[in-house]
């Protein structure tokens, strides 16, 4: 059976050789890619912002802790959904993971079916948010593309302006208006109002 997330990788890290081997034939037998690091240190060292995936870390480690990881992780302007697993769980422990950006953490001994659920649904996090930050890169070359003119144009109309408004505030005539108006709808590939506010509001300008 094909994962329905081929290009994803389970990263594994935990100083337990055996914890290792065993994550790694639980996901190589449903068809999920793995790679294995015994520190936080060589994990950070070695992935980067761009591969889709998640990060399973273990709680208590030698040099990093799987928390400092995760707080590392934070930092990246894109990087895997983090599950935390950990022997000794405690409230203020998950707490903290959780507020760090963890989606999970699970307590060992875990159970296998409960460690690839909560695999599948990091990796549908992780599928969506690189889908909307594509979507915003994509948006955001559009609107450079913008002039400075049909920027202005662009604010005012999604501020809910008529054009003879804009004419007034901007000092131009209102046949100027319609004309930015116009080639910065057909710069942004939209069609209607609802369109713009919406590509605006995805792009995060």
């Amino acid at each position: 059976m094909m994962s329905a997330f081929p290009t994803a990788t389970i990263f594994v890290v935990d100083d337990d050789p055996n914890v290792r081997k065993s994550l790694s034939w639980l996901f190589t037998s449903v068809n999920l890619p793995v790679q294995s690091f015994d520190t936080g240190e060589q994990f950070l060292r070695e992935v980067g912002t761009e591969q889709p995936g998640c990060a399973i870390l273990d709680l208590r480690m030698p040099g990093l802790s799987g928390l400092a990881v995760l707080e590392q992780l934070a930092n990246r302007e894109i990087g895997p959904p983090v599950v935390l697993t950990t022997g000794f769980g405690s409230v203020p422990t998950t707490a903290r993971a959780m507020r760090s950006g963890a989606i999970h953490v699970l307590e060992k001994p875990y159970d296998d079916q409960e460690m690839l659920d909560t695999v599948h649904e990091a990796l549908r996090l992780d599928a969506e948010q690189r889908t909307r930050r594509a979507q915003r890169i994509a948006i955001q070359a559009r609107l450079t593309a913008l002039t400075a003119r049909e920027r202005e144009v662009l604010d005012l109309v999604v501020a809910g302006k008529a054009n003879k408004v804009i004419a007034r505030d901007l000092a131009v005539s209102e046949k100027s208006v319609e004309f930015h108006r116009g080639n910065m709808m057909r710069k942004l590939k939209v069609d209607n109002i609802a369109e713009l506010v919406r590509l605006v509001l995805t792009s995060g300008a």
